[in-house]
């Protein structure tokens, strides 16, 4: 059993900056394939970033050059540091996990319980 807790969330003016954190449990949490999701409301969710075995760190197209995940193995936890943030930015963003082999992500995903990013105009 994987428990993510993510942090970081809060409500800032359009062309600030803000950095997500998700700490997870569990011996094998370093190893795993890690994400970020986002969902606004009436929205379906959608991948933001995503470190995954053989393919490195990925972005979705709209916040390529504004937003780097990255991930800290001692401290068991991943980040999305957001950087050029938008209006459209705002979303509920929710962590993720899922095991990783050497070639792809396979097993239960684990979500976090989302934290609140608003970036007013």
């Amino acid at each position: 059993q994987v428990q993510l807790v993510e942090s970081g969330g809060a409500s800032v003016a359009a062309g600030g900056s803000l950095r997500l954190s998700c700490a997870g449990s569990g011996s094998y949490y370093a190893t795993g394939c890690m994400a970020w999701f986002r969902q606004a409301p009436g929205k379906k969710r959608e991948g933001v970033a995503f470190i995954t075995p053989g393919e490195g760190t990925r972005y979705t197209d709209s916040v390529k050059g504004r937003f780097t995940m990255s991930k800290d193995n001692t401290k068991n936890t991943h980040y999305l540091q957001m950087n050029g943030l938008k209006p459209e930015d705002t979303a509920m963003y929710y962590c993720w996990w899922r095991h990783a082999s050497s070639s792809n992500c396979y097993g239960e995903p684990y979500w976090g319980q989302g934290t609140q990013v608003t970036v007013s105009s």
